[in-house]
This record gives C-alpha cells, structure tokens and sequence, in this order.
C-alpha cells in the first residue's frame, strides 16, 4: 500500500506492505483551530470556573504577561490578551510583555508589534531582576523574575507539551523554573529522563505547580498544538485548569502501539523557519522511546537549525555515551535537547534528511541523506515501520492493546 508523512512544506509517499506497517493508536488526532486567535478571545472572557479576566484587573494593575517562546503563531495570540487588558482600562505602560531566555531571538519581532507595552526577556544570571518569593515546603529558597512576583496579575501564555524534566511543559513550567535563577534551572536539569509522564507528576512538575501557587492565581492560557503550524485548543482559568491542558493533549498527541518497529520515520512538518534543535531532537527521543534496540531512525524536516554549545558538545564527542557524560558535566541552555539527542543515538542507527550541512549532521551522529527517495530504500529493508508525523508533539510508546499507560520513572 502507499503511506504518506508530511514534513517540513513538502510530503512523501512511500510503498510498504499492509503487514509490515505498525498502526499507532490515538485517543483524537488533534484537530485544526479555524482562528486560534478568536478561540484566544473566548477564553478570557469564559473561563474555566473563573469570570471573564477582565472583572479582576483594575486601570492601576500592573499586568505581566509571560509568553512561550514555543507558541505557534505568537503574535498574533498574544494581541487578543492585549486588547482583553486594555479593555478593563489598564494603560499599555502597565502592562508587560515577560519572555524566558530563549525567546531572546524573538525579542526584536515583539517590541516592533508591540511597541506601546514593555517587554523583558528574563535574565536568570542578573541577581538584580530576581526577587525572593517564598520557600518551599521541601525547603527551596524560591527567587524568580522580578516583574512576575511583583505583578499584579501574571497571566502565562505557554504551549503544552511533553518535557524531559517536567514531564509535561507550559503553564505552571512557564513559570518556574524558566523564570528562576540560573543555579535552580541548571538543578532542574538533573532530573532529565526519556521516561514516560503518568497519572503521577513527576517531582520537578509538583514543585512547578507550589510556586504557581505560592504566586497567587496566576491566569493560564494553555495552547494545545494542531498538526504543522495550527493550534487544536485553547484553554483559559488559573493554575487547576492544567490537568485540562494535559488531557487534551495526551488526547491529541499520545500514540501507543503493541509492536516494536525496526525502523521509525518521524518528521516534523510545518515552517521550517520555526523548527529548532530542541524539535529535532524531541522528534528523536520520541522515536527512540518506541524503536527496538539497534533499530533505525528516518528524521525528515526542511530546517537548518542553529546549534547550540550543547549540540557543539555532540559534534566534539566521539560516541553519544561520551556525548551524554559531556552534557551532563557542561550545564547550558540546550542541554535537554543534547540530552535527547545522545539518548536516541545510542539506542538507534539516525538517518537525517535536512537543510543541515552533511558534515554537520554526521557530527551530531547521523547519516546524511541526500534526497527523499533514499527513504524508500531504507523502508523497504523495513521488517516494522512506523510513521509519527509531527513527532516533536508527539509521546509514543509501547502499550498492549489492553494494558494501561507505564508511570513514570523519576530519575
């Protein structure tokens, strides 16, 4: 039969027999927003067991509002939660846009659209911006980003997502530890894991979760993401309305299967623009999670990403075992991508087809392919193959028809 994937603007189709494609299981496939940004307007004015956002701002709140750098379509959702601020008589000069470290490169595309609000890229290393919160019931000294504990109204914009520390990302992560201090967010990497998130939160999400609320009621808005560049859902209310968020995209993003592939082409679709290192290397580590040892991996995107010193600490590396003690013992800003990447490398054989230089991907311990008919090949040798497109959103792992999804292993 013939079977297709999406990647980057382009698609392939492949010949493969009926038996030896692997059917993954999905709660919903996720479905596309006809405009995310009026979905955005629904939910500040109905959310989740909360009126609308406006009744509790007053005109002399000071609002900050924390925007992922990994939101699709960024601008144009944040105008909404602009104009529903404005409309409670809160003047722009009150009002803050607050992005992590990352968004940095983003910094110079929202102070143009936005040039009548204040926006701040949060410097974990600047003791000046951070400001004590609380301790924790653990014990945790908490200091976080001066103008979010100072708000008097936080309302975060993050995407839901799978993480390797938190075990799920957005919301109450948006908030810590990506607004802490460096020496916490280079703790938090400690508890990196390729494990699959269950009913239980994992131990870094449950202490995310203490300092939303340690915060005060900080409004969310969680965006679950659509195939490509679209957005499936939106939802709004405090910090209880996370586990929504979570269902939704386990809902939406959650694969199981009962077989074991050989061989696993992920890809990442959409702009290619927008696809970074950490995207691949989410794409990967979610092969690898379900691949069979010494099986092989198909990566297929359009993207050049920037490498970060966590992706130059693989291409100095001879093998991805040195590779992983490497990131380890070198904390930086991409090292849960680095991480990602080592740990698929040493499970699987990576074939790479991408807008990255062929030295650079044989670096990174991949082998470059030249064009995408060299996937049809590869497919062919194939005893079981899966296909996960968008497999930087996705979780996939291996569950029997009538088991239940494994806890997590907290590492």
């Amino acid at each position: 039969m013939q079977v297709g994937i999406d990647y980057g603007s382009g698609h392939l189709d492949l010949d493969v027999a009926d038996e030896r494609m692997v059917q993954a299981r999905h709660g919903s496939p996720a479905p596309r927003l006809d405009d995310p940004a009026e979905a955005v307007r629904n939910v500040l004015e109905r959310p989740i067991g909360f009126p609308a956002l406006r009744q509790a701002l007053t005109p002399d709140d000071h609002v900050v509002i924390v925007v992922d750098e990994h939101l699709p379509r960024f601008r144009k959702l944040i105008a909404p939660v602009l104009e529903h601020v404005a409309s409670a008589r809160v003047a722009p000069e009150r009002i803050s846009i607050l992005c992590p470290p990352a968004s940095s490169t983003e910094l110079g595309e929202l102070q143009a659209a936005f040039s009548n609000v204040r926006v701040e890229v949060h410097d974990p290393a600047d003791r000046k911006h951070l400001s004590y919160l609380a301790t924790t019931r653990r014990g945790r000294r908490i200091y976080l980003n001066r103008s979010a504990v100072d708000a008097d109204q936080l309302v975060v914009m993050a995407r839901r997502g799978f993480d390797p520390v938190l075990g799920y990302s957005g919301s109450e992560g948006a908030i810590y530890p990506a607004l802490s201090d460096e020496a916490t967010r280079k703790e938090m990497l400690d508890h990196l894991s390729l494990a699959v998130p269950g009913a239980k939160p994992w131990p870094a999400r449950k202490e995310a979760a203490e300092v939303a609320w340690l915060l005060g009621s900080p409004f969310m808005v969680q965006i679950i993401d659509g195939p490509g560049d679209d957005v499936a859902h939106v939802i709004g209310g405090l910090a209880d309305t996370g586990e929504e968020g979570v269902r939704l995209l386990n809902a939406s993003w959650r694969v199981a299967m009962d077989t074991m592939p050989d061989l696993v082409i992920a890809s990442l679709s959409g702009d290619a623009e927008r696809h970074t290192f950490a995207d691949f290397a989410q794409a990967l580590a979610c092969a690898a999670r379900v691949v069979k040892p010494d099986g092989r991996i198909v990566l297929l995107s359009q993207a050049a990403p920037e490498l970060g010193p966590g992706a130059e600490l693989l291409r100095e590396a001879e093998d991805p075992g040195l590779a992983l003690k490497m990131v380890r013992a070198q904390l930086s800003a991409d090292t849960a991508a680095a991480f990602q990447w080592a740990s698929a490398a040493q499970r699987a054989t990576i074939y790479l087809l991408s807008s990255l230089p062929a030295e650079k991907a044989e670096e990174l311990f991949t082998i470059p392919l030249d064009h995408a008919g060299q996937v049809q090949r590869l497919a062919s040798s194939a005893q079981a193959l899966l296909l996960l497109c968008d497999a930087h959103k996705t979780l996939a792992e291996i569950v029997p028809v009538a088991g239940a999804h494994s806890e997590p292993v907290d590492e």
